[in-house]
């Protein structure tokens, strides 16, 4: 009796140890949920209040709508929206800045990154003019983003072509001086 006693108790806690297991795997679940929920709704960034400018780059790899947008380092805006213009295939980035921040019309826009594998971000130059710019102005004075990709395919070529100059030079000078099978060694 004392048996079927104590595997009925074992039963009973083995039943109990399963619907906790559930109960918690449940809660992790719900959790991951609103933490995926969270992520994706906090990728939309807020309007900052800023006024909206233009710019038109020739690449804009890596810049995305959200991006900072900095004057020496300091965050004063974001990228509004990015398109294709279907006249002259440049990228057309809309982005705002601090209302408090006023640019000269010959201000300059680069495509920048934060690090070798960071994001890229717009990084503004002041100009030296007199003018500012107004809401809606264009940056005439733009650089796109520069691909570490390209920069790379430009090294490697670089190096494997010098090397077979350089190959191609020493073959031939060693060639020439190098006696041939008929001539005598003095």
């Amino acid at each position: 009796m004392a048996l079927e006693i104590s595997g009925g108790t074992l039963s009973t806690r083995q039943a109990w140890q399963t619907r906790l297991e559930l109960v918690v795997g449940l809660v992790v679940a719900v959790l991951l949920a609103a933490l995926v929920v969270l992520a994706l709704l906090g990728r939309h960034e807020k309007s900052d209040g800023g006024y909206p400018l233009r710019a038109s780059f020739s690449h804009i790899d890596g810049l995305t709508v959200g991006s900072d947008v900095r004057l020496a380092g300091v965050t004063i805006g974001h990228v509004v929206s990015t398109q294709i213009d279907p006249h002259d295939f440049q990228a057309q980035v809309i982005f705002t800045v601090a209302p408090n921040v006023h640019l000269p019309t010959d201000s300059g826009a680069i495509i920048t990154s934060d690090s070798l594998l960071g994001g890229k971000y717009i990084a503004l130059t002041p100009g030296g003019d007199t003018k500012v710019l107004q809401a809606g102005s264009a940056i005439s004075e733009t650089q796109g983003a520069i691909s570490l990709e390209q920069l790379l395919s430009k090294f490697i070529f670089s190096v494997t072509d010098s090397l077979q100059k350089k190959n191609q030079d020493g073959s031939s000078s060693s060639s020439a001086g190098a006696p041939t099978a008929g001539t005598k060694l003095q």
